[in-house]
Formats: C-alpha cells, structure tokens, sequence
C-alpha cells in the first residue's frame, strides 16, 4: 500500500470561505478519495491560518481581540467543508498550542546553527501582504500586488533564504514534476533569475503582537508566513491521532497561484535550511472568474459556495467545480454554466441511462438484474470501453486532473447509451424470444452504470451512492478492486428507480 500526504493551503481568517477557497478544498478531498479508492494509505490536511497583521486588523474592526476573532471565524470554514461534504482528517489551526511548539523548536535551530541573524532593515511594506519590497519591486509607487505600501525602518530577523537558492534552482530544473502546470515552474526560475534576498521572518511587537514569539528574542513575533508554512510539517507530529512525522515530505501541495512565490520559494528553501525535503509536487492552479474578472472582495464579486449549493445541491457543484476547471487554468463561473452541465451530462446523460435501464428491469424483471447471457460483440466493446475508463481515471488523477477522469466516465456513459440505442431492449421485450436478449442488454448496461458509479464516487459522494444503490450495490464502493473484471454485478440484485438522480434545472432570473 502506498501513502499519500496532501494539503490545501491555510486559509486566512480574516473574511469568509469564498469559491476559491471551496474549489481548493473539493479539488483536495476529489484527490484524497480517488486515492483511497485506489488503495493508497491518504492523509488530507486542511485548516485556518490565524496570525498576522490583516487578523488583527479584522479582530479590531470586529471590537474583538485576536483570538477571540478567530475562534470566531475558523469554526465558519470548518462547517462550510463539513456541508461541502469534505472528508479531511485533520483540521490545523495555528493558534493550536502543538503548531506553535513546532514553529519554536524550528525558530531555535535555525538561529543555533546560524541560518537566522538579526540587522536593521528599510523597505516599503505591504500590510495587505504582510510582506517588504525593494524600491525597484515597486509599480508606480504600490506593491506588484497594487497595494498601498508604507515605508518602514527597523530592526528585525532574518532567515539566509538566499543561500539556498542555486540549491531550489537546481530542485526544479532536476524535477519536472515539484511545480506544476509547468507554466508556473517557469514563473518561479524566472523569479529565481534575479538574486534572491534574505526573508525577514519577524515583526516587532510593538508593531505587531499577534503572533508566535520569537523564541530567541521576546519583542518580536514570527512573520506570519514563515509560521504558517510550517502547518505542513507540524502538523503530521500531532495531528492525525499519532506520530506520523515519517510522512513527510507531502506529496501535493494545492495551492491558488496568487500564492506561488511563499510555496515554491520561501517553503522550500526554509525545508532545505532545516534538513527537511520539500514536498514532492506543487500544483498551483488557477482562479475563478466572473465575467472575465477575477473575483476579489474589493470588486464586490465574490461568490459564496453555499449560497450555490443551495441552489443546485453539493454533488452538483462539486461536479461542475472539477469538471469545468483544468487545474492551472482560469475558468468562468456563473449559474449558467452550472445549469448546462447539469442538464447536459448528468441528466441527458448519466441520468438518462440510469433511469431507462431500471425501470426496464422493474418493469419486466420483477426488479431483479436480469442473467448476464451471452456476450456478444456490442457487450464486449461495451466492456472494454469501461476497462479503458479505469484506466484512463488512474491516469488522470495520477497528474492531479480529476477534470479528465471525469469527462472519460461521462464517456463511459454516453457510450452506455449508444449501447442501450443499438439493442434496443423495450423494442427486444415486446418481440418473441426477445426477452432473453433484452434481459442481456440491460444487465450489461448495469454493469457499466456500476462502473460509472464507483469511478465518480470521490466528485459526486452522495448521487453515487444514490447510483449504486439503486443497481443494488453496496452505496460505498470499497476500492476500484471492484472494477477489476467485467461481470461483477449479481443477477438477481434489487433495483429500484425512485425519483430522477439528476433533475434538470431551469436558470432562475433575479
């Protein structure tokens, strides 16, 4: 059995869990379930970052002090994963005292062993960001981000970031695969071009108090990503019930690309620093648009995931979510796209084909799957169509696509529909001596229906358990071990129709 470790980034307490955020963390828990289908041992993180200068900021606008702000807010993201029907296994905070323990006992090796010094440093600091530029990083005047920046002297901590990184250019030209899509790999060997500075990693307290103490100097706090980051270590030493530290290094890191530099340079560079190895992948994928236009809380275009959800269900949002985005492309977002998908591919299609073959099979077969028959040449290609659809899911999810293994199942159905067209089983019923190859027809189009509902299991949960119960099957498929040989399916197992899995949607108009 293999492990699997992944994480979505931390999210930051500071606002409500918005799309990108929901689409993060259903891409996660898609992968974390196809991976244990497949037999791997999966470990999925996820949780809140919760210091930092934007924090403390929200908590005083609030009227609340820091942590009171948080545990307000974390708990909101916590519930909004658990009705998205996210199965993580932990949920980090990094206000939890064992993360903060981690932070400190990294902080102090690396100023043991000389990787962290302290000088007095000028720069223009970004609050948005929580991050100093150089004069010449500046855009007329405001970050690269276009935020506000403040010139700010002082004295503070930081880490030899630059001393690593030959080592981190050398990684990604050796690995094809750490950062990806490879568009990305390219930004940060671009970035990585110019000579890379040292990271200032603290704040000073009378600046900034909300965060972990330096160990080594109590008037100052940890910058803010240099704390979080360290999530992905820490929290394998606590988080999962027992020690799981020799799990690392992660295998995938989800990230949103507006968050690249910290991940694929600041992350590994501080691993690197600590004798530790950086994860294996990196996949930053793209953003969600409207109209074109990134959604961003300053646009007043930010779509709330459950308000969708409501509209449609969680299973056919996480479906459309997956199946309308290549991970590290933009992709449009609206309730119309939302309608076409579901009316097109679930209903027309996967729907359709469900729905004609039981109540064929209610119908005639007193609700029983009929006896397999005799395989002919339709069944057959029928049966290597679905092989090759296992086949096709493995791959696509072993690179992280669950957009492809979706639309090679949504293939898979259709072509149980040209089948059902070709035999023609409610024409087969009515004629003398059909019935034996309209039973046929309909036991091998359960049987690819059991395929597609297992193989989408980890996008659709719910429906698929629905799907499968429906053809008599155990609702939560145990691995793809189920899909090995055509023909499992048990002649004389319960079917029942019931109401349409997917009913079709007509766009409401404001």
């Amino acid at each position: 059995m293999s492990r699997f470790y992944l994480t979505t980034p931390l999210y930051y307490v500071n606002a409500e869990p918005h799309l990108g955020h929901a689409y993060t963390t259903v891409l996660a828990d898609v992968l974390a379930r196809y991976h244990r289908l497949m037999g791997d041992e999966t470990l999925f993180l996820t949780g809140t970052d919760e210091h930092g200068q934007k924090v403390e900021q929200a908590a005083r606008e609030a009227g609340l002090d820091p942590k009171a702000h948080v545990d307000a807010v974390s708990p909101r993201f916590a519930a909004a994963w658990e009705k998205l029907g996210i199965d993580y296994g932990f949920f980090i905070r990094t206000t939890m005292p064992e993360h903060e323990a981690v932070v400190a006992r990294v902080l102090t090796d690396l100023w043991d062993r000389g990787e962290i010094y302290a000088d007095e440093y000028a720069g223009w600091y970004d609050v948005s960001e929580e991050r100093f530029y150089t004069e010449k990083e500046l855009v007329d005047g405001m970050s690269p981000a276009g935020n506000e920046v403040e010139f700010i002297r002082e004295k503070n901590y930081f880490f030899r970031m630059s001393k690593y990184q030959q080592a981190l250019v050398d990684h990604i030209e050796a690995n094809p695969t750490f950062i990806v899509p490879e568009k990305r790999a390219n930004e940060v060997l671009g970035f990585l071009r110019q000579p890379l500075g040292d990271l200032c990693i603290s704040r000073p307290k009378s600046r900034l108090a909300w965060g972990i103490p330096l160990p080594f100097d109590a008037d100052y706090v940890c910058y803010v990503w240099f704390d979080a980051l360290l999530n992905y270590y820490s929290a394998l030493s606590f988080g999962f019930g027992e020690d799981k530290s020799d799990w690392w290094p992660a295998d995938l890191h989800l990230i949103g690309k507006d968050i690249l530099t910290t991940h694929a340079v600041y992350w590994p560079t501080m691993l690197m620093a600590a004798g530790l190895a950086p994860p294996r992948t990196i996949l930053a994928h793209g953003w969600w648009l409207l109209g074109e236009q990134k959604m961003s809380k300053s646009r007043g275009n930010v779509v709330r995931p459950l308000d969708t959800m409501d509209l449609y269900g969680r299973d056919v949002l996480r479906y459309f979510l997956m199946r309308e985005m290549t991970p590290g492309q933009d992709s449009n977002f609206s309730r119309e796209l939302i309608v076409e998908r579901n009316n097109t591919e679930l209903s027309n299609d996967l729907g359709n084909a469900l729905n004609r073959v039981v109540k064929l099979v209610e119908k005639h077969f007193g609700g029983r799957v009929p006896d397999r028959g005799a395989y002919g040449e339709l069944e057959r290609a029928l049966a290597g169509v679905a092989r090759e659809t296992v086949d096709a899911v493995v791959a696509e999810i072993g690179r992280f696509h669950p957009n492809g293994a979706i639309q090679a199942v949504m293939n898979l159905s259709r072509a149980v529909n040209r089948y059902l067209e070709a035999r023609s089983p409610w024409k087969a019923i009515k004629e003398e001596g059909g019935r034996e190859l309209a039973g046929t027809c309909l036991y091998h189009a359960a049987e690819a229906l059991r395929f597609v509902g297992v193989l989408l299991h980890p996008v659709m949960p719910d429906k698929c358990a629905d799907l499968l119960r429906r053809l008599g099957q155990d609702p939560a498929p145990t691995g793809f071990a189920d899909l090995l040989e055509w023909g499992r399916l048990e002649p004389g197992a319960p079917i029942s129709a019931g109401e349409p899995l997917f009913p079709r949607y007509e766009l409401e108009t404001d």
